[in-house]
């Protein structure tokens, strides 16, 4: 059901700035705006064009909160669909609480988190991935994601599931149709034309269902555990990448007793660099404590940077390939990548040495920055971003995936009970629940629950 009532919330960040922006939206949205404002060449906001900026004063009765531009949007053609004002004010607190409530007191109500998106879905000027990507869009902290924020918000997703959506529902009804000439024994859904349509949907689904791994890296970051024995340079790593005094630095051994995390985007991608304590034997109770959380880290990060000192690799090199091996057991499946630090204190000979032991070896001095940005194009390599580069669609959303992968599921029955002979009635069946996934995404089908679930995490005044 769509409201009626008119809705007002603050659009730009909560306090001082320069300006702020009081968004209004609803049928009477220009009414209520126009019995606050006073236009300086007296003009009524109800009679003027949408599209349009007044300068005036909002007034409370005889007093003048403030002198602002008016920007009137009329319905439909606004982002909710509806009559939308927008009032620029100057950025004070006082002047924002003291235009709200006046706002309040002349007929709004404040706005629940994203209720304007939520009534530009209503109002069909979003569907539900678009404006799901509304969200993602504001939170974007890097190019690559908002790459696909915006993709997703122009529809590129939608596009493709729609049309997944239509041409099975074409069969959907050809089955239907069958169903009630059943005592004729006819068909009238082309058995060969409708496996090959199962076929594609099926590679398209995959395809979608694959991309998630990509986006959901982008989306999130890529942790990356820095690791190694203490006082070899880890942190000193993590400051020379940051380019900043992130981490404490010291010769004393087991400094980083805790571990420290930060981010940073190379090449469009977040990586979240964790600098972790070093692995050693110790009695010391609170640096034990920060080795066990090492290992955790290493748990849950995607990539290890193993970090060791080069220049003691004669001294420590057994020791060192017994760490290594422990952490290839422990974590098979995850990229590692070995850093020799302190390579700017080795002859050429040793170089030689240690690359003819350990081969995949990238040497670097990460207190003179050498090879820094040589590791940073090894972390990058491990992102897949062809699909980014050519502008294909990229599932980023949880929910999306979750319909996906059941959507899937469902077109594979199908395609089994074309395979087997199965009976109209059961084909049609998994059809249905197909098609419900598909509606599920684009918000052909829902329910307030999952609405609810949705735009509670939006910001306020979106």
């Amino acid at each position: 059901m769509i409201p009626q009532d008119s809705i007002v919330a603050l659009a730009t960040p909560s306090g001082a700035g320069a300006i702020a922006v009081i968004r209004i939206s609803g049928e009477d949205a220009i009414t209520i705006g126009d019995s606050v404002f006073r236009s300086i060449k007296n003009k009524d906001l109800t009679t003027q064009k949408t599209h349009t900026l007044h300068l005036g004063h909002i007034m409370d009765d005889s007093k003048t909160l403030d002198e602002v531009l008016v920007s009137i949007f009329k319905g439909p053609n606004s982002y909710t669909g509806e009559n939308t004002i927008e009032i620029s004010c100057h950025g004070s607190t006082y002047i924002q609480q003291q235009i709200i409530q006046l706002l309040l007191r002349k007929g709004c109500r404040m706005a629940d988190p994203g209720e304007f998106t939520l009534r530009a879905f209503l109002n069909g000027k979003l569907d539900l991935s678009q404006a799901e990507a509304v969200a993602d869009l504001i939170s974007s902290d890097n190019e690559a994601s908002h790459q696909i924020a915006m993709q997703q918000m122009r529809g590129g997703f939608s596009n493709e599931i729609a049309k997944l959506r239509e041409e099975l529902l074409n069969f959907a009804s050809l089955i239907e149709l069958e169903l009630d000439f059943a005592e004729e024994d006819v068909e009238f859904a082309d058995r060969t034309q409708f496996h090959e349509l199962l076929n594609r949907i099926e590679f398209v689904l995959k395809r979608l269902i694959d991309s998630f791994a990509v986006g959901n890296v982008i989306k999130n970051g890529i942790p990356v555990a820095i690791v190694g024995e203490p006082n070899v340079g880890k942190s000193t790593l993590l400051n020379a990448l940051l380019n900043e005094e992130r981490a404490i630095v010291s010769e004393i051994a087991g400094t980083t007793r805790d571990t420290i995390e930060d981010e940073l985007v190379i090449g469009g991608i977040s990586f979240r660099f964790i600098d972790t304590a070093g692995i050693r034997e110790t009695e010391d109770v609170v640096e034990s404590i920060g080795i066990r959380k090492t290992f955790e880290k290493i748990e849950q990060a995607q990539v290890v940077v193993f970090l060791f000192d080069s220049s003691e690799f004669k001294v420590s090199g057994l020791k060192l390939k017994v760490e290594l091996e422990k952490i290839k057991n422990q974590f098979p499946l995850k990229p590692l990548v070995i850093i020799g630090n302190k390579a700017d204190k080795l002859e050429e000979n040793e170089i030689g040495n240690l690359k003819s032991e350990i081969p995949e070896i990238l040497l670097i001095s990460a207190k003179e920055k050498l090879g820094v940005e040589d590791l940073k194009n090894q972390l990058l390599s491990f992102v897949n971003t062809g699909a980014l580069r050519n502008n294909e669609t990229i599932v980023t959303n949880t929910r999306h995936y979750d319909s996906l992968l059941k959507a899937l599921d469902e077109i594979q029955k199908v395609k089994f009970g074309l395979e087997t002979s199965l009976s109209s009635d059961l084909i049609a069946l998994d059809i249905k629940e197909a098609l419900y996934q598909f509606g599920m995404i684009t918000g052909q089908v829902t329910n307030d629950e999952l609405l609810g679930n949705i735009f509670a995490n939006f910001c306020i005044g979106k």
